[in-house]
């Protein structure tokens, strides 16, 4: 595939998996993140507040100028521990150390058994 910007070639064109991540991102803060304001509404009328504060007169709130910003938050958040955060040995190892003994030892056994098939061990 070859591409021409402003008179530049260029033959190859690399996308880098921090494009997706930015991507799906950038898709979530501009389409779903403004209903941040619905669920704050709904939330507020649950439990029959009129705003979150009166620091800003006429505007509800700092709370409520920030509502889209919770909602992006929290996704960055799951985003991350679920697609970017990598798994290392440590993080598994102490994941294991907090399992009771019988299971530590069922993981043993499945795990050695997988690499004897394998034939790494």
């Amino acid at each position: 595939l070859s591409l021409s910007i402003f008179g530049i070639s260029w033959s190859e064109f690399v996308i880098r998996p921090i494009t997706f991540h930015g991507l799906f991102m950038a898709l979530f803060a501009s389409v779903i993140a403004p209903f941040g304001g619905f669920f704050a509404s709904g939330f507020k009328r649950a439990f029959n507040l009129k705003d979150f504060g009166d620091l800003i007169p006429g505007h509800g709130g700092v709370i409520d100028r920030m509502d889209c910003q919770f909602l992006m938050g929290t996704f960055v958040f799951v985003y991350y521990y679920s697609f970017i955060k990598s798994v290392t040995v440590n993080s598994v190892l102490q994941i294991v150390y907090g399992m009771e003994t019988d299971n530590q030892i069922d993981l043993y056994t499945a795990l050695g058994e997988s690499l004897a098939d394998r034939g790494l061990i």
